[in-house]
């Protein structure tokens, strides 16, 4: 089976596509030639939407998840019913609303991670928030202090762009990974990187916004003891 293009990697504002059926997985995600639809990984959710099937039928789609290689992307249907056959082209839209807050959020992470500079060993994206979870030795974190160091480099406007280096160069640049628990793809030769100008640059392969001033403000909502020197920041958009 051919992998499947990933068209949100090239424009992660494209809402709508058209796409070719090539297999169906065994617990019925419909795998296409190519797609919109980000799939669930590095922490932000598989995105959700509609596919438009031939003779104008609409299936909501609940997930969108990497096959067993990471090659193909299967998308699973939100119901039981039918579904289309290989060969068909369907039509693919976005929830639009869904999928850029996570963007929004994404971005404002990766801010989140300048703005509290260590070593981060988990976190997640969530429909308008999300959480870090930072190995930090002293706990003495300011909920306030670090809301005013957010939205200052979000009101910067930095613009936010992408580029790939080889894993050889990943490996001779340690610092640039930032995350303990989940490392960046590596074995097909390239990782992506993504630079927001003059404040982040780090390996990622998510939906991110075009500049920091698309996030809007931010609210730091809690932080979470969650070990002796584990701290959890939970942001959202105001």
């Amino acid at each position: 089976m051919s992998k499947t293009t990933l068209l949100f990697r090239d424009d992660p504002y494209a809402k709508t596509a058209e796409a070719t059926v090539v297999g169906l997985s065994d617990d019925g995600g419909i795998i296409l030639d190519r797609t919109i639809f980000y799939a669930q990984g590095g922490g932000q959710p598989g995105d959700i939407g509609w596919m438009m099937l031939p003779g104008g039928q609409e299936i909501a789609i609940a997930n969108a998840v990497y096959g067993p290689d990471r090659s193909t992307i299967a998308h699973v249907p939100a119901a039981e019913g039918r579904l289309p056959a290989i060969g068909d082209t369907v039509g693919l839209r976005l929830d639009w609303d869904v999928r850029h807050a996570r963007m929004r959020v994404h971005t404002a992470l990766h801010l989140l991670s300048v703005a509290l500079p260590f070593p981060v060993t988990g976190g997640a994206i969530g429909d308008g928030e999300g959480r870090l979870d930072f190995d930090i030795p002293d706990a003495g974190l300011d909920k306030d202090e670090i809301g005013v160091k957010l939205n200052e480099m979000i009101a910067q406007d930095a613009p936010v762009s992408e580029r790939w280096i080889t894993d050889e160069e990943l490996l001779a640049n340690p610092g640039l990974v930032k995350t303990m628990s989940v490392k960046p793809p590596m074995g097909s030769g390239t990782v992506r990187l993504v630079e927001i100008a003059g404040l982040d640059l780090q390996p990622c392969g998510g939906t991110h916004v075009k500049s920091t001033g698309e996030i809007g403000a931010v609210a730091i909502t809690a932080i979470e003891k969650k070990g002796r020197q584990n701290r959890r920041v939970r942001i959202a958009l105001a």
